[in-house]
């Protein structure tokens, strides 16, 4: 797939202090970001792609340190990722996921049917979100840290 000049793309699979890290490194901070994540969530059927866009505001003290504590230990989720990135003001005004329900998790590279058919739509997505952003309001919903972790979202 070509990107143009000025995008970067990365695999962010690694703990979110690291990437916290990666990212305050960075000598010119990205104008926006796109994560491509891909979270098993009850109510969705497999290869379901779904847009959110960050807006930060933080969870409780009693959350942001049990995210901090998960990711000194390991964890590796993409709500502590936003969660950590947002308390220590690591994003940009934009930032996107793309979250594609992956079915359940078996051993193995392989993409459930369902998915790897998507691949194509799921790549032009993310290109498209990447360098346009959107201004869709009817395509995104909003995620913000003081609703992360309500039973609803993660149902």
């Amino acid at each position: 797939m070509d990107w143009p000049k000025g995008v970067s793309v990365d695999e962010l699979n690694w703990g979110p202090i690291a990437v916290v890290q990666q990212f305050e490194a960075l000598e010119i901070a990205y104008d926006r970001v796109v994560l491509l994540v891909a979270i098993e969530r009850s109510h969705r059927k497999i290869g379901e792609i779904n847009i959110f866009q960050w807006k930060g505001e933080l969870p409780d003290e009693k959350q942001i340190q049990a995210c901090i504590g998960d990711a000194a230990t390991g964890v590796i989720s993409v709500e502590n990722l936003l969660v950590i990135g947002e308390y220590f003001k690591i994003w940009p005004k934009e930032v996107f996921l793309v979250d594609v329900e992956p079915g359940p998790e078996v051993a193995g590279e392989n993409l459930t049917t369902e998915v790897a058919e998507n691949v194509p739509d799921i790549l032009k997505l993310v290109q498209h979100l990447a360098v346009e952003g959107t201004d869709d309001t009817d395509l995104v919903d909003i995620l913000r840290g003081n609703e992360l972790f309500n039973e609803e979202l993660n149902a």
